[in-house]
């Protein structure tokens, strides 16, 4: 079957890989609520398309914390790439560097950092989680420095795992032949079978519940890196964020896998944009699967996107291909929906070229 959109890959992966990993993979917290509504909340936003412009030639390039990139569709964290293919994250870091883009690897890899580096050239970015033990933080972010990594995205909605009932059902662990590849050498590289979510049990045992604002500024006493801000969904947050030092935020509900009931990113990225003030740059994450869905995540103000679960599921289906593809499908639609709607770069997305349900009803803006 030949796939023409991102979403399809999720039906070969669901074939493909064992039940225990694919619902890992798939999975939130609870009831699914923000799950479902990450994705439809996209649907309550529709285009105000501006016609007879020349849109023969078109420029998706950004640069992002002073990196050029080729379009502002990145790569998010997702931990244990190696569940769903062999080549792991070596294959999505491969996939970023041929597309031109930013590959972030998650502190629970099931390839490490230096590994990842040893694939070749390209900008990617460390996900942190921080540890009670703050040596193993401050040994991972120097190995993540030293092998050519250019920013930490510093996870703060996870002081405690979030309640994934299918990781519960399923009594979820790591598969015995793969660890947490950036721990292996401090004891902390496997997960403990339980009769609970083995993630669960190893967040209770090993993640820091005490992280506080404090903390970010302590993580720049140890690092030059600049640090983005992710988990971010009000706009108290954002200011106390910026005030902290962060140099991005990035709007995230963790792929609605820790609070349910927390707003869409999508829905709480324009609060989070307009605290920030353009002090930095504000990314999102969570839901994006077309190009359209690109396109308005950037007309509320958003520098860029990230992308999470398609990287995995594109993994699971056709390895590194697979991710390539993904990459390549989303850059296409969203260059055609710039086409479509009248702007050439970047910088011509608007708040003009969408609607959405939550505007009051809105006259046509003044020119």
């Amino acid at each position: 079957m030949e796939i023409t959109n991102v979403s399809e890959y999720e039906v070969i992966a669901k074939e493909k890989l064992p039940k225990m990993v694919y619902d890992y993979y798939a999975s939130g917290a609870e009831d699914q609520w923000t799950l479902k509504e990450n994705r439809n909340a996209f649907s309550r936003i529709l285009f105000r398309p501006r016609i007879l412009i020349d849109v023969s030639k078109i420029d998706m390039t950004t640069t992002v914390l002073g990196f050029k990139i080729s379009m502002p569709i990145m790569i998010a964290p997702t931990a244990m790439q190696k569940m769903a293919h062999p080549d792991g994250e070596y294959a999505t870091a491969r996939a970023a560097s041929a597309a031109g883009t930013i590959m972030t690897l998650s502190s629970w890899a099931t390839s490490s950092v230096e590994e990842v580096a040893s694939t070749g050239p390209g900008i990617r970015f460390f996900q942190l989680y921080v540890y009670k033990d703050r040596n193993v933080v401050a040994q991972l972010v120097r190995r993540a420095e030293r092998a050519g990594f250019k920013a930490i995205a510093l996870t703060v909605d996870t002081p405690r795992l979030g309640r994934r009932e299918a990781d519960i059902k399923n009594r979820f662990t790591l598969p015995p032949f793969l660890t947490l590849k950036n721990f292996e050498g401090l004891n902390l590289g496997k997960m403990d079978k339980t009769d609970d979510s083995g993630l669960a049990s190893y967040v209770a045992g090993q993640i820091d519940r005490t992280l506080s604002w404090k903390d970010v500024k302590w993580l720049q006493t140890i690092t030059s890196l600049p640090i983005l801000v992710k988990g971010v969904l009000t706009g108290e947050d954002a200011r106390l964020a910026i005030e902290s030092g962060a140099a991005g935020i990035i709007v995230s509900n963790h792929g609605a896998r820790q609070l349910d009931y927390v707003p869409a990113t999508i829905m709480a990225l324009e609060e989070v944009v307009k605290a920030a003030q353009g002090r930095v740059p504000v990314f999102l994450d969570g839901g994006v699967r077309r190009g359209t869905d690109v396109f308005k995540a950037l007309a509320l103000g958003a520098s860029g996107i990230f992308i999470g679960r398609p990287v995995v599921f594109s993994l699971a289906a056709e390895g590194e291909a697979g991710v390539r593809k993904v990459l390549q499908m989303l850059r296409d639609e969203f260059e055609l929906t710039m086409a479509l709607s009248g702007c050439r770069s970047l910088k011509e997305i608007t708040r003009n070229h969408i609607v959405a349900d939550w505007d009051q009803p809105r006259l046509v803006p003044r020119l």
